[in-house]
């Protein structure tokens, strides 16, 4: 399989870590030979209750005996996207409160994107230095890392960016954006999260020159930062909130909300603003829903902090110079690119799985289900702290 792999599947990066896959349940990932890998990633933050939740595979079973996909987005009336984006309606702050659906994180953003732009008749967009919102050439223009996209310019014009925390910064908006778009807590930058109310001076400025606040939330949302969205934890509502990730328990989906004055300018003039054909898929949406469920009708919300002082007080060596992130969202930030690598390859022999972030070569991912136990949890950072009392600086 192995092989086949290799030979037929496009890779990402020259040297995939290229496990086998059997089997996932819990907070267990297996390979073929039945080696079990406690999950401290979770599918990058995407599988929010473990693999193969009950609650999410009863609603993926229950739908797929109903009927799949039977129309273009936006078309039909499907109970299963009614009843999450209504939902998700009840969760979210006024005046947060229509809902697009979308594939995946990527098209949410893409679609955010031409939202602002729509609504503001505005054509510049504003994003943060070392940001990441998705590989597609929209959302790579908005990348804040010039190695990532130099090979694939020209990319869109009118895009400008500012530095995450910097409140000087902040003058860059002016009446001129048509929406300014950040990770509520900057994920491939390394866990980065707002300081001294920063998203709120940012939401202010927007509000002062007409510019619309998009938060990209597909890291951080649903419960991973003890809040369903992350934005919740810094007394602030954007304009257009994007999700995906975690939203789907396993699933892909993006989606992508706004007000109904906002959102409504995607109707008309022209239509089809935003098009989609399997966006909303029936499917998606049955496990989008049991997930949402699950997530606000049980204590994991409240758990994931007391979690994450579990890691911090677990996880304390002099090769980890810091703790970064909120709730389940965590980065260790070691002491050089070397010692990261050593400790995730490291941990996978041991069976643990941890990961890279994308544009800090220090840091460690921690993103495990919301479910994981405590038990796992101690039983993981032991794995971790083995593995660097063996390393060699």
């Amino acid at each position: 399989m192995k092989e086949d792999f290799f030979t037929y599947q496009a890779q990402t990066t020259p040297h995939p870590l290229a496990m086998e896959i059997s089997h996932a349940e819990g907070s267990y990932i297996y390979d073929t030979n039945n080696k079990a890998y406690l999950d401290f990633v979770a599918g990058v933050s995407a599988c929010s209750l473990g693999h193969k939740h009950p609650r999410v595979v009863k609603a993926i079973k229950d739908q797929l005996d109903q009927y799949l996909h039977v129309m273009v987005y936006g078309e039909y009336v499907q109970k299963s996207a009614v009843d999450l984006t209504k939902l998700l309606a009840a969760q979210l702050p006024d005046p947060l409160e229509k809902t697009y659906l979308t594939n995946s994180g990527t098209e949410a953003i893409e679609g955010a994107m031409k939202l602002a732009k729509r609504f503001t008749g505005r054509s510049e967009l504003i994003a943060a230095k070392h940001a990441y919102h998705g590989n597609t050439q929209g959302a790579m223009s908005i990348m804040g890392y010039e190695e990532r996209k130099q090979a694939f310019r020209p990319l869109l014009p009118d895009v400008n960016f500012i530095e995450f925390n910097n409140e000087a910064d902040i003058a860059k908006i002016t009446s001129k954006t048509a929406g300014v778009i950040l990770e509520t807590i900057q994920g491939g930058a390394g866990f980065i999260v707002p300081k001294n109310e920063y998203l709120r001076k940012v939401k202010q400025r927007c509000e002062e020159v007409g510019a619309l606040l998009i938060l990209d939330e597909i890291q951080p949302g649903f419960g991973r930062t003890g809040k369903l969205f992350g934005f919740q934890n810094y007394n602030i509502v954007p304009d257009i909130v994007v999700m995906g990730k975690g939203m789907g328990g396993g699933m892909p989906v993006g989606a992508f909300t706004s007000s109904t004055a906002i959102m409504d300018s995607l109707q008309d003039r022209p239509k089809l603003g935003h098009i989609t054909t399997f966006g909303g898929h029936p499917v998606i949406a049955a496990a989008c829903l049991a997930t949402l469920q699950e997530i606000v009708e049980s204590d994991l919300m409240l758990q994931t902090l007391k979690k994450e002082e579990l890691f911090r007080r677990l996880l304390q060596h002099e090769y980890i110079e810091e703790i970064r992130g909120k709730g389940l969202m965590l980065s260790l930030i070691v002491k050089n690119a070397d010692i990261a690598n050593q400790i995730i390859l490291g941990c996978m022999e041991e069976g643990l799985v941890l990961f890279w972030l994308l544009f800090e070569p220090k840091a460690v991912r921690i993103t495990p289900p919301l479910t994981i136990s405590l038990a796992e949890i101690e039983q993981g950072c032991s794995t971790i702290m083995k593995v660097l009392r063996n390393i060699k600086d």
